[in-house]
């Protein structure tokens, strides 16, 4: 999957480059694009995206095959991860290691969060 949303990029020699995303223009993106999660960003040992859900809403996700840290830029929730269950909001940072069943839930202000997925979301 190619890279997603406008960003800022400048080539370095060694033919890396650096990527910069505005959030308000991945949202829209996400938004236009019906969906739920946008990845925006696929390298060799990671990916990230986009998670959104409104308040009230179910999450459907099922346990994924890679670590997962979610941080949560804004909207309220409670989130479980095997047995442990935490309210999260803006700011709040959470590691769900592979294979472990979790979900949001409880979720009061929509939400919307960064997931860094590695090895990259298959």
């Amino acid at each position: 999957m190619s890279d997603r949303g406008r960003h800022d990029s400048t080539e370095r020699r060694d033919g890396r480059a650096m990527r910069a995303f505005r959030l308000d223009e991945l949202e829209a993106e996400r938004a236009a694009n019906d969906g739920a999660y946008l990845q925006f960003l696929r390298e060799r040992n990671m990916s990230v995206g986009l998670y959104a859900l409104d308040a009230g809403q179910l999450d459907p996700q099922q346990p994924h095959k890679e670590d997962e840290v979610y941080f949560v830029v804004s909207g309220r929730a409670s989130i479980t991860v095997g047995t442990e269950t935490t309210q999260v909001g803006r700011g709040s940072v959470v590691y769900v290691p592979a294979g472990v069943p979790h979900k949001f839930h409880h979720i009061t202000e929509d939400l919307r969060v960064m997931v860094v997925f590695s090895p990259p979301e298959s």
